[in-house]
């Protein structure tokens, strides 16, 4: 048989797109999809739509605080099945993180079994654990049988979901937010409910009041893991008028003793977010690379509270310094952003200062009011008309029973014979025969006075918007002192506090490991760092044309002073400069010095000396060492010098006499006490020239006389008797200097 030919299929209709508009199309789509229905909370119950799908499911399921716990295989299974078709991992994640107490400052899920830890460590999966919802929950959804919120069709048009929780907890604010949308994110710490609370009472009263004033009450975030939050109180405030900020936040930590006066540092709070596994981790990994030169060691001993214990290297540690070192380079000290951008009325997302997000809620809570106040109007509106149909039939019960019995159609007959309502009719007719025996005159009277009384109030309250705005405040008032400063969950975890002022140089000296090295410069200016105190020096390299100029020993947390021939002191760090084998880098690599500078000398700064400077002029000063640092790479001026005059030698001054020598090999000696101290300046003339400079200048103790190095590096002296010949006043211009190198420099260095 031959194949059968099928017959020609009809082109389907073409429709051309461009791709330009096709992609802008769809890709507005799904941003608008993530934004409204995945990443941002809606400003009035704070909830994002997966956590009010869990919540409403619960309630769905009766899980009202005290009853019984229910699997949570069971709760995600309905909320997967009948509200969010998104996967029931992703659902079981947002349930978990409600009940987790270290993440949210008001748990909305009260869970039974393993929902994880602050270590990081994963839930027990879904058909092990058990949930039920808490109070702050129940609050949430407060009125929702009583028609305080719209509904919408569910995603399958089976069965129908809240639009918005009646939200009578500040929920955005009290247990925060984090989410990322397309081309918008947000971000919200949690807050002090109570805080809150007196926040919005105040804007009750005053509802232009702006964020700057609510700062009053509302101090800042207050994290379920407490710590220790270090910013300014201006920054605070700016951060709530703005809607955008930060928040420093440092653990919280005790120092405790031990024995023979040793002590540990002891970490009792975290950072928000932060998992202390990590953490510990990290600290860890920092000792093994000898990063943390002030730490010895550290463990964890936390049970159900965090307890870190971070050891000294010894116990002439600085504790602050030490943990201030912690706080520079670990999650020890973290900054949470605040980012309060909020689906305004569920619709429009926008950022809003603390103002604008606290009106927002309160408007909610009104509208709710107002719509379960108008749903229990309706409530007794009928059961009015219901009583009264019953008084009717109580009056008259043998003519209706007699009607009901006798009549093919009663309710016609009812409604011609005692003129009652369908509605009346309806209760009568639908009332069981056991309710005859209760139907008394004086309990029927009695509820419909009852129900006026209170219709009366409801009428008064939609009628009023000061009584709205009363019944609000009031309702704000229980939450605040259901959840007051006394209470175990509302009592303020986080506190604040000025972080501690340290010295920088100090700070930076605690990140290096103290060992000892040697510090190597060679005459064209390349420096280099050794590992230990090395004194032959005879086997080093240098680049063509290079050679040792000095070197001194040191330690990597030494700082160390350059006096160049600019007349500038500059600082370095010797943790800085290069160490290995290589040639070094040139010094210039961590100064910026002019090119036509040269260095005059390199030293360890120690901070207590006093030294002499001059100029090739013959100018120059006393001045002290603290004075000489700086904290710039363009240095510090501290000898004032125009080209062609240049600063040309320094001296410790350790003596009282100074001895000055000129290139014309001259030299001069005068009491040191003839020399000003200055901390800036040209200074005054020491040694007057006819044809010469300034070559060196030297301070000595008369009483041991003057020493210097000859050109084979040993040391020469003379004695206070035998320099009679050059002993003058300041300005002199000396006499020959026989016996003296014919270099003209006292080659001593800073001692």
């Amino acid at each position: 048989m031959g194949k059968r030919q099928l017959p020609p299929e009809e082109p389907a209709e073409i429709h051309e797109v461009m791709l330009r508009d096709a992609l802008e199309e769809r890709y507005l789509a799904y941003a608008l999809s993530t934004i409204m229905h995945r990443a941002l909370p809606d400003a009035r119950d704070g909830l994002k739509p997966v956590h009010r799908r869990i919540l409403y499911g619960m309630r769905l399921l009766r899980l009202d605080p005290g009853t019984p716990f229910k699997k949570s295989a069971k709760i995600v299974g309905d909320v997967m099945g009948s509200f969010h078709p998104h996967g029931d991992q992703a659902i079981y994640d947002a349930m978990v993180r409600l009940a987790q107490d270290f993440s949210s400052r008001y748990p909305l899920v009260d869970g039974q079994g393993n929902f994880g830890n602050i270590d990081g460590d994963n839930p027990a999966a879904y058909r092990y654990t058990e949930a039920r919802m808490t109070e702050v929950a129940r609050l949430l959804l407060e009125g929702i049988d009583e028609d305080g919120v719209e509904f919408r069709p569910n995603y399958d048009g089976q069965s129908k979901e809240p639009v918005v929780l009646p939200g009578g907890f500040p929920n955005l604010l009290a247990n925060g937010a984090q989410g990322i949308a397309v081309g918008m994110a947000t971000s919200i710490p949690p807050h002090n409910v109570a805080e809150l609370c007196e926040a919005a009472l105040h804007l009750i009263d005053k509802p232009e009041a702006k964020s700057k004033s609510l700062l009053k009450w509302v101090k800042g975030p207050d994290f379920p893991t407490g710590g220790i939050v270090v910013d300014s109180k201006e920054s605070i405030a700016e951060a709530y008028m703005t809607g955008r900020g930060s928040f420093r936040t440092r653990a919280r930590w005790t120092q405790e003793e031990g024995a023979r006066g040793m002590w540990v540092v002891v970490i009792t709070e975290i950072p928000w977010l932060v998992q202390k596994s990590r953490l510990v981790e990290k600290i860890a990994e920092l000792l093994n690379e000898k990063k943390l030169p002030l730490v010895g060691d550290v463990r964890d001993e936390s049970a159900e509270d965090v307890r870190l214990v971070i050891e000294p290297k010894s116990r002439a540690v600085d504790p602050e310094l030490m943990m201030e070192s912690l706080f520079r380079l670990t999650e020890l000290e973290s900054r949470i952003s605040l980012n309060l951008n909020v689906l305004i009325k569920g619709r429009i997302p926008r950022v809003v200062g603390l103002a604008e997000c606290l009106r927002e809620w309160l408007d909610h809570l009104r509208d709710v009011l107002i719509r379960r106040s108008n749903y229990r109007k309706e409530q007794i509106e009928h059961r009015l008309e219901v009583l009264g149909g019953y008084l009717i039939a109580y009056l008259n019960i043998d003519k209706v029973i007699k009607i009901i019995r006798t009549e093919d159609e009663p309710k016609p007959a009812l409604i011609k014979a005692f003129k009652l309502t369908e509605v009346q009719a309806d209760a009568v007719l639908n009332m069981r025969l056991r309710s005859l025996r209760k139907l008394e005159e004086m309990e029927i009277r009695t509820e419909d006075k009852n129900l006026r009384g209170e219709l009366k109030g409801i009428k008064a309250i939609l009628a009023s918007e000061s009584e709205q705005w009363s019944r609000v405040g009031e309702q704000v008032r229980k939450v605040r002192d259901i959840f007051g400063p006394k209470t175990p969950l509302g009592k303020r975890r986080t506190t604040f506090a000025d972080a501690p002022e340290h010295d920088l140089a100090a700070i930076e000296e605690a990140f290096v490991e103290r060992e000892p090295c040697t510090v190597v410069i060679s005459e064209k200016g390349w420096v280099r760092t050794l590992k230990g105190h090395v004194a032959d020096l005879s086997s080093l390299a240098f680049k063509t044309d290079d050679k040792l100029d000095h070197a001194f020993f040191a330690e990597t947390t030494s700082k160390l002073l350059m006096f160049a021939s600019n007349g500038k002191f500059y600082s370095l760090d010797v943790a800085k400069l290069p160490g290995g084998r290589g040639h070094g880098e040139p010094i210039r690599m961590f100064i910026d010095m002019e090119q036509d500078a040269a260095i005059v000398a390199l030293f360890v700064n120690k901070g207590a000396r006093k030294f002499l400077i001059a100029s090739s002029e013959g100018q120059g000063f006393v001045v002290k060492e603290e004075d000489c640092v700086g904290n710039t790479r363009k240095g510090k001026q501290v000898l004032n010098v125009t080209m062609p005059n240049e600063a040309c030698a320094i001296a410790t001054v350790a003596g009282d006499t100074v001895a000055a020598i000129g290139t014309n090999h001259k030299m001069v000696l005068f009491p040191l006490d003839q020399v000003p101290e200055m901390a800036r300046g040209r200074g005054v003339r020491l040694q007057k020239y006819s044809g010469g400079k300034l070559s060196d200048v030297a301070v000595f103790d008369s009483k041991a006389g003057l020493t210097w190095r000859d050109s084979a590096g040993r040391e020469q002296s003379m004695s206070w008797k035998e320099l009679a010949d050059w002993r003058g006043n300041r300005a002199d211009a000396g006499r020959l200097a026989h016996g003296l190198p014919k270099s003209n420099k006292f080659l001593r260095g800073v001692e």
